[in-house]
């Protein structure tokens, strides 16, 4: 059968065997692109062959759209998201269609969450068949790509995406992007090649300059032909791959269900058209085609539950996640623009669009059916593309504008920077063999011109062009298309008066007790904080804390920055409330979850949700997992969260809840049990055994109250041997605590250890120690600014000096909550003036016993004579108090008072001043 590609395909094997040496490659490659566009253009099914977001393929769309008008449009994209194309009409562009799940069945549980996106923009070929088939009655648009469920079943592992750091990025998270059209070389060598010779910095200049440029004012066949020539060429230099195999089941997967349709529907396929990237317009796959009879079974979906709404989006989201150079899609959008202005086109767009100008337009009568193929692609090819003239109007323009943009931003730009500006951009396009300067030559010109030193701000010269040509734009969803959480929020939040859909920064402020009606406003915005990432709500006053509310609050909200997540949330439940509760209990379930972590979601739904119930039952899960627990990394968090959350309800409730009392009695046994362990264990800090001790300690009085025995606790001690200088200090702080060891042997062992050389060099350690003690027995703050005082004044400068820094670290870092203790206590301690340091004996320097008198004291009366007369019980008393003595006889001239007359003598100064008041 004849074809009207045979003279070019002979032309192109002729220049094969010409500059090949070996042509039987080459001549096959050649050959094969000819049949690829043949086969494509001979399908009974229009193929119409798409790049995403390419303004040239949006034209050749709005074109055929009106010439042919077909009744069927089947578009590639994921065939579930078909319920959201209607909720369009409520945003505006660009935004994004999104499936979302967190329930995961099928699919590995720590992948969740899972989400799919599918950016929509004005100037690209699928918008335009959307908005021609919603609006145009009698039209039907069946989407055919795999489902969102299939996305994932055929992800390959090692193409999972990254989280992109870029704030606008952001928009679309770590979602799975899906395109229409994604046409770039396969081989990194060859898109090399073809930037190098095209002199160009980047793929989307040479699309531009190559493809976006010629094929603007082309006919609807050369834009066909060379869509489908382009796609087959990068398809047989693309090497076997993951990326290809899965790119051959979804071209199954849409000739499939197009042929289910078609079947069911009756619809006549000369009243079709098949929207498609160009990279699937060339398949090689043997379901291709109406007349192919080759079967294919589709999978079936997993058992998960998939979410569906619509995001925001904008366009470095997009570059960001599709590979795009920065600022390519607004120069898209500009070209698409004045690429209507300059062909008189009217674009099809969705009624009350957001903004969008209002266009009527009348369709014109169907144009005749589609004539024989010809061949187009040997004219194409073999003569110079047609280019622009200088649009000297423009280009001076934008060196005006950028010159004044940079101006504000900073810059000493003058006039003489607009002059050079205006003629690099025509001297660079020059060299790159460019009639007219492209945007991307007059953004190279402005940066080498303007950009002299340093970036004086944030934006620089390159991100300036990039405003100046349309800037990042951003597209919002309207009310009507969110998710009934998110319209629930904007609801409860009217009262404050804020146009919450504004992208800028706004500051709500509540007075509480002026206004009551604004409580609940409150209450919303706490949980908002909790839910939302941190600069969405911010409070700049007020706090909210266990039996703590403020009186007047305010808040930075940015709602409308961050409506992605505010709709995400919507895809977790009904309200907010339902959502805090989930994630809650989500992570005191979770497979990593702790005491700690549980304790935490207690107090949070104290704070959030008021619910006893809900509390109870975190409480509960607290107590299973502290009893789980063999570490003790966690203590210092539960001794903090316990205390507080007993302090609450001690002073809100009648009684203590019961897993209260569980925890503390768990607790109990539980560190107990571990202590020895922990002393020893070089992994537990001897902030965690602090903290266990200090559990043991303060929770002592009720847990022997709920029926705990004090002799675990007494045994564990015994039982813990040390080795560690910092942990010794914390046992011998232990043994103080129970009354095993009084605080003069203390102080007698801190003594030695500073009278040791041997031990001096690890006193510090002791130290820390003694401060980390002070957690389980606040009683010896005295006693650590006695020993912390020595260290000073006793140790060694090479022992000393190193020390500081370590020691103010330790106290800031591990300790910040005890510094508040030594300080009081030094403040009690030492002299509040400079003058009465030189005079001052510290208390814990022992001072001179009096002289002893030699007569002893006698006492008179029936007592005395009672006790003299029946010595035995004093003698025994005596003996169990360690003192000694002996009986004495009264004689007539002894002073009973003889220890006041002593006392007198040896400190007669308050003597002294008394008598100088009765003068």
């Amino acid at each position: 059968m004849s074809s009207p590609f045979s003279a070019l395909r002979e032309q192109l094997l002729d220049a094969a065997e010409q500059f090949a040496g070996s042509p039987v490659a080459v001549s096959g490659i050649l050959s094969g692109l000819v049949e690829d566009v043949d086969r494509a253009l001979r399908e009974e099914l229009e193929i119409f062959p798409v790049c995403h977001h390419s303004p040239a393929s949006a034209l050749a769309m709005v074109r055929r759209l009106r010439e042919k008008q077909p009744k069927v449009i089947y578009l590639e994209l994921c065939e579930d998201l078909q319920p959201l194309l209607t909720e369009l009409r409520n945003c505006r562009l660009p935004v994004a269609l999104q499936a979302f799940a967190t329930d995961l069945d099928g699919f590995p549980k720590e992948s969740a969450p899972l989400s799919v996106v599918a950016p929509i923009t004005e100037a690209s070929a699928e918008y335009q068949a959307i908005s021609y088939a919603l609006e145009t009655p009698g039209v039907e648009l069946v989407l055919v790509d795999r489902s969102t469920d299939h996305v994932f079943q055929w992800e390959p592992k090692q193409e999972q995406p990254a989280t992109p750091k870029d704030e606008e990025a952001a928009l679309h998270g770590d979602a799975v992007g899906v395109e229409i059209g994604d046409l770039r070389p396969g081989f990194a060598e060859l898109e090399e090649h073809l930037l190098h010779h095209g002199k160009v910095r980047h793929w989307s200049e040479w699309w531009d300059q190559y493809v976006e440029q010629p094929l603007s004012g082309a006919d609807y066949e050369t834009y066909r032909q060379v869509m489908v020539l382009i796609g087959s060429l990068f398809r047989r230099l693309r090497p076997d791959s993951g990326r290809l195999t899965m790119d051959e089941e979804r071209e199954r997967y849409m000739w499939t269900r197009m042929r289910e349709h078609l079947a069911a529907s009756g619809a006549d396929p000369a009243d079709c058209l098949y929207v498609c990237g160009a990279f699937h317009a060339a398949s090689h796959v043997e379901q291709f085609g109406l007349g192919s009879t080759a079967p294919y079974e589709i999978s079936p979906r997993t058992g998960t539950k998939w979410l569906y709404g619509l995001i925001p989006s904008s366009y470095s989201a997009i570059e960001a996640q599709f590979g795009l150079a920065s600022g390519s899609v607004s120069i898209a959008a500009a070209t698409w623009t004045k690429a209507l202005t300059r062909n008189k086109l009217t674009p099809f767009q969705l009624e009350g669009q957001k903004g969008t100008r209002k266009r009527a337009a009348k369709l014109p009568a169907p144009a005749a059916p589609q004539a024989e193929v010809s061949d187009k692609l040997t004219g194409f090819l073999s003569r110079p593309p047609a280019l622009d003239p200088l649009d000297d109007a423009e280009l001076v323009g934008w060196s005006v504008d950028i010159v004044r943009l940079a101006r504000r931003n900073g810059y000493l730009a003058s006039t003489a920077d607009a002059i050079a500006v205006y003629e690099t951009s025509i001297l660079l396009a020059g060299m790159r063999n460019r009639a007219r300067p492209t945007p991307y030559d007059f953004q190279d010109a402005a940066v080498t011109c303007i950009e002299k030193d340093a970036v004086p701000g944030r934006r620089d010269i390159r991100r300036l062009c990039e405003i100046l040509l349309g800037g990042d734009r951003v597209g919002e969803v309207g009310y009507d298309a969110m998710p009934p959480l998110a319209r629930n929020v904007y609801d409860r939040l009217k009262p404050l008066g804020l146009d919450l859909e504004k992208r800028t920064i706004q500051r709500a402020l509540l007075d509480l007790n002026a206004e009551p009606e604004l409580v609940p406003c409150s209450d919303l915005l706490w949980m908002l904080r909790y839910l939302l990432p941190s600069d969405a709500v911010r409070p700049i006053m007020g706090e909210r804390r266990l039996g703590e509310r403020s009186i007047q609050e305010s808040w930075d909200l940015a709602f409308g920055k961050h409506q992605r997540s505010i709709i995400e949330l919507g895809y977790e439940g009904v309200t907010i409330e339902q959502v805090l509760e989930q994630r809650l209990r989500r992570s005191v379930h979770d497979p990593k979850a702790t005491a700690a972590v549980a304790l935490a979601a207690v107090e949070d739904s104290i704070l959030f949700l008021g619910s006893r119930r809900f509390a109870d039952e975190l409480g509960a899960r607290a107590v299973e997992l502290l009893s789980a627990e063999r570490t003790v990394d966690d203590a210092p968090e539960v001794l903090r969260r316990i205390r507080r959350l007993l302090a609450y309800y001690r002073a809100n409730e009648p009684e203590l809840p019961a897993w209260c009392e569980s925890f503390v009695t768990t607790g109990y046994a539980h560190y107990c049990t571990l202590l020895p362990t922990a002393f020893v264990d070089g992994d537990t800090g001897v902030r965690q055994v602090a903290a266990m001790l200090g559990f043991l300690f303060t929770m002592e009085s009720l847990a022997l109250a709920l029926g705990c025995d004090r002799a675990q606790l007494e045994l564990a001690v015994q039982q813990s041997h040390p080795e560690a200088p910092d942990k010794v200090a914390l046992l011998w702080a232990a043994h103080h605590q129970l009354g095993l060891l009084p605080i003069a042997d203390l102080r007698a062992r801190c003594d030695e250890l500073l009278a040791n050389p041997l031990v001096v060099p690890s006193f510090p350690l002791y130290i820390m120690g003694f401060v980390q003690a002070m957690e389980p027995a606040p009683g010896l703050s005295g006693f650590v600014v006695e020993v912390i005082s020595k260290a000073f004044g006793r140790l060694p400068d090479n022992v000393l000096l190193p020390w500081l820094p370590k020691l103010i670290t330790t106290l800031r870092d591990g300790a910040a909550e005890l510094v508040p203790v030594l300080i009081r206590e030094a403040g009690r301690t030492f002299p509040g003036s400079l003058t009465a340091v030189d005079s001052w004996v510290p208390p814990w320097t022992p001072r001179p016993k009096p002289a002893t008198v030699t007569s002893a004291p006698v006492a008179a009366g029936p007592v005395a004579s009672l006790l003299r007369a029946h010595p035995d019980t004093c003698d025994a008393v005596a003996g169990v108090l360690g003192c000694e003595g002996e009986w004495s006889v009264a004689g007539a001239g002894e002073n009973p008072h003889r220890e006041v007359s002593a006392l007198l003598a040896e400190h007669p100064e308050p003597v002294l001043a008394v008598a100088g008041l009765f003068r």
